[in-house]
């Protein structure tokens, strides 16, 4: 009786925890909507930027100039309420785990979140208007470069979310290292495949051409590299504070009951 009433309980937090996640979701979606199409407007600025004079992107279905902004206004309002929403997950799990669990893991939840906004950003500054200016430059003569608005925002949801994954490799490295699934010197081994497979993923992931292949290859090695460091690092600072005895200073309160035990201790021997 007791168990089935714990689990009640959280399944009662759970979904109150739930409720306040969307919430939150809904009131800044609701906040950015008249803004939707001025928030468009600067996720296409690396298209338009690139296009010829006059040039323009299109709308081919009806509700398309309506609804495409929407999903800009409730992607960037979920973006918004990440934040809060990774807070009431953790909030729900957090009593359920050991102490050395929770400072293991909120600094990789936080730094995950860094690294995918890191990797949103370098897409959008770096690599949209190389690869905007690549595929417009090699456009025939005579044919008029005029994206779908839709098939733009669906094309740049792949890249952010490539590239946002991409940007999680550190965490990976690091999450396996701590933890013991895989040594340091084996990710130093496995240096020639990450290589390789990261340009295989470069291929797959973003328009034909070298540079912009490489420009999700070469950061995805980077960050690989940049998580083994890491690793190496912490778990030497890991293995110094197993080895190294804690030593906690005596408060004033615990020094005096220290000494009012050995004089006790010395009026029974005496």
């Amino acid at each position: 009786m007791i168990g089935s009433e714990s689990f009640i309980s959280h399944l009662i937090e759970l979904r109150d925890r739930l409720l306040r996640a969307v919430i939150a979701w809904v009131v800044l979606f609701v906040c950015l909507f008249p803004f939707a199409n001025r928030l468009y407007s600067v996720l296409a600025q690396p298209l338009l930027a690139k296009l010829p004079k006059g040039g323009q992107m299109i709308a081919t279905d009806v509700v398309t100039p309506f609804f495409v902004p929407v999903k800009v206004a409730m992607m960037t309002a979920f973006l918004g309420a990440l934040p809060f929403i990774l807070y009431q997950i953790w909030a729900f799990i957090a009593p359920g785990l050991y102490a050395h669990e929770r400072k293991f893991i909120v600094p990789m939840v936080v730094a995950s979140l860094l690294l995918f906004v890191c990797g949103m950003s370098f897409a959008y500054f770096l690599v949209f208007p190389v690869v905007f200016g690549f595929i417009i430059g090699i456009a025939p003569v005579g044919v008029a470069v005029m994206t779908d608005i839709n098939k733009y925002l669906d094309f740049v949801i792949t890249m952010f979310l490539a590239f946002g994954i991409t940007f999680q490799v550190p965490i990976v490295v690091v999450t396996l290292a701590y933890t013991g699934l895989v040594e340091i010197r084996q990710l130093r081994e496995a240096r020639p495949y990450v290589i390789v497979g990261a340009f295989v993923i470069g291929a797959v992931f973003t328009p034909p051409d070298v540079v912009s292949q490489s420009m999700l290859a070469l950061p995805l090695w980077l960050l690989f590299e940049l998580g083994v460091v890491v690793a190496a690092w912490m778990l030497r600072n890991k293995a110094k504070a197993e080895v190294e005895p804690s030593y906690e200073p005596m408060s004033l309160s615990d020094m005096d009951q220290e000494f009012d035990r050995v004089e006790e201790e010395q009026k029974k021997l005496s």
